[in-house]
């Protein structure tokens, strides 16, 4: 009678020393930095900040903007519809609303592959699917950083939007003071200035690492350029 053949092994192989280290020290940095930040900083931003950036409310309001003209009732009172300012922001809506559905995917992909537990002091969070169980990379961060690089790329058009408002309403042109392009200036740097602090409270809630921060922020900003050249309907 022949020997039994060992059974083989199903663990997966133990990750290089050097990746190890970095995933140690990425470990230790985060929750020194959640734990230094904790005491200071109010909760209650930290958590409007993760709900201002859930896609639950960015895919809907997307979609409502691009539909906005095809859903109107009633006659067009605008001879010109092309020059109306949903229609002018066309460019920029269509591929947010494409670019926020590739940011879904791909998050959920690469989380679903790499399958990183989040930290174990993250407490109290909404989980929306089952793969936002895992840590790497965050979706928080590279939504916020896709959609402003998508501002950034797109000022041109919102510029031409603002001021077809500006021509059309004149209580819009008294509230906006400086001409279109400094005014879309500065909505892009309050834009970034909320994709940045918004991809920092991932680590100061106990959300993500910083490698994941880091992680989804690049891959972030690249979905914007793809988005802005590829995706524009």
């Amino acid at each position: 009678m022949e020997p039994t053949p060992p059974a083989k092994s199903t663990t997966a192989p133990p990750p290089p020393p050097l990746l190890r280290r970095l995933v140690a020290i990425d470990t230790k940095l985060s929750q020194k930095i959640h734990i230094l930040a904790k005491p200071f900083l109010p909760h209650f931003l930290l958590l409007l900040l993760e709900l201002s950036a859930d896609f639950r409310l960015f895919f809907p309001v997307a979609l409502s903007l691009l539909l906005a003209p095809l859903l109107s009732p009633g006659p067009n009172p605008n001879p010109n519809p092309n020059s109306s300012p949903i229609q002018l922001l066309r460019p920029f809506l269509s591929p947010l609303l494409l670019g926020l559905l590739l940011d879904l995917a791909l998050i959920g992909l690469i989380k679903f592959t790499v399958r990183r537990a989040r930290p174990v002091y993250n407490k109290n969070m909404n989980v929306a699917v089952s793969v936002d169980h895992f840590s790497f990379p965050s979706g928080h961060a590279s939504r916020v950083c896709f959609v402003a690089a998508l501002f950034y790329l797109s000022a041109a058009a919102l510029a031409d939007a603002l001021l077809h408002l500006r021509s059309t309403s004149p209580a819009f042109e008294r509230w906006i003071v400086a001409d279109q392009v400094k005014a879309v200036s500065v909505l892009v740097s309050v834009v970034w200035a909320w994709a940045a602090a918004t991809s920092i409270s991932r680590i100061l809630l106990g959300r993500h690492f910083v490698s994941d921060v880091f992680a989804g922020a690049c891959l972030g900003v690249l979905e914007g350029v793809v988005a802005f050249h590829f995706l524009r309907l």
